[in-house]
């Protein structure tokens, strides 16, 4: 074989080692909103959601709600009632807006404020404007 040319061929093998299985890693909890922290905790929670104000008259707007059912259970333990949660937690913001202005020195008696519109849009929300 001499003067052939001779190829050489290299066989590798792979090392391969004993691996440990691969172990699970706990699922990350999925955080919680404050609304479900609270009712986790059976506490009341009310929050505003968005402010939405009309460009045209700022003086106009709605604010956009969500409460969880403790909440109404405090508002009709303290005298709040209607036929829908929205009815009792718009009593709830009615009164609360005018001891706010009252607190302002406005006269709340005495102010044109038209009326409150509620729309129900559903999952214990609603819009007021």
């Amino acid at each position: 074989m001499s003067g052939e040319l001779k190829e050489e061929i290299m066989v590798t093998r792979k090392a391969t080692t004993k691996t440990e299985p691969a172990v699970k890693k706990p699922r990350a909890k999925k955080s919680l909103t404050p609304k479900e922290k609270a009712t986790a905790k059976k506490e009341p929670w009310v929050s505003v959601l968005e402010t939405h104000v009309n460009p045209e008259n700022p003086s106009n707007g709605f604010f956009e709600l969500d409460w969880n059912e403790y909440f109404i259970v405090l508002l009709k333990s303290h005298g709040y009632d209607g036929p829908t949660e929205e009815s009792i937690v718009d009593a709830w913001f009615q009164i609360l807006c005018k001891n706010i202005g009252n607190e302002q020195g406005v006269d709340m008696e005495r102010r044109g404020s038209g009326y409150i519109n509620v729309q129900k849009i559903g999952n214990n929300k609603s819009e007021v404007s």
